[in-house]
């Protein structure tokens, strides 16, 4: 049975809002510059811990860990929230099942968030696990994630595509020798996926699932 290894943010929601908006207030709380919500959205998808490590002047490690604490201040309260599932996911789920596929969230996000967003937005029960990282960094970056998965999953690398929007979804494929499926309505281009070397590319749904069709034979 082949193992689809979805990302969230950008993949499956988009949590511009909710995500913009938390890393502007933890700018602020620390006294340091605030981007526009452009250059900001464009932060979306690897680790906090690069996020501020690129957003702060003055990014030592105890900065970078009290800009995250602020950040999740207001991601716990409301920015979890500010968020909305892409149209045709829920529809994209029921048809991965009826061909027989599995559905694992695999997200950098904290999964204790990533659990409450697929509940709140009624995707759980189309999914058959989820995993994230943990609240203190660990298997926060994709490789170390899917080295999780695939031991706790009993997953061979070949039975599984990592379907994402970012290069770091490719990377963590690729330490693995695992295909990956880029999807570029997220926040990651086709240029960006192009160059980590995605297996696959797609622009929108119904175009991932012809993909999926192709792969399973």
């Amino acid at each position: 049975m082949l193992t689809l290894l979805l990302d969230l943010d950008g993949t499956l929601t988009d949590p511009r809002d909710g995500i913009v908006r938390s890393l502007a207030f933890a700018l602020r709380a620390l006294g340091a510059p605030v981007p526009a919500e452009d250059a900001l959205a464009r932060c979306i998808g690897p680790p906090l811990e690069d996020t501020f490590g690129a957003l702060l002047p003055d990014a030592t490690a105890p900065r970078i860990a009290a800009a995250i604490e602020q950040y999740r201040v207001r991601f716990d309260r409301i920015g979890w929230r500010e968020n909305r599932v892409y149209p045709q996911v829920p529809e994209f789920l029921t048809a991965l099942r009826a061909r027989g596929l599995r559905a694992v969230v695999a997200t950098s996000k904290p999964h204790v968030f990533a659990t409450r967003i697929a509940r709140h937005f009624e995707l759980e029960t189309q999914l058959d696990a989820i995993y994230g990282s943990e609240l203190d960094g660990t298997r926060g970056r994709k490789p170390e994630l899917l080295a999780h998965i695939l031991e706790r999953e009993g997953l061979r690398a070949d039975r599984a595509i990592m379907v994402g929007d970012r290069r770091h979804d490719v990377d963590g494929a690729k330490a693995h020798g695992m295909r990956s499926l880029g999807v570029t309505w997220g926040y990651g281009d086709r240029a960006e996926l192009d160059a980590a070397g995605a297996t696959w590319i797609c622009d929108d749904l119904a175009e991932a699932l012809a993909v999926l069709d192709e792969a399973i034979g």
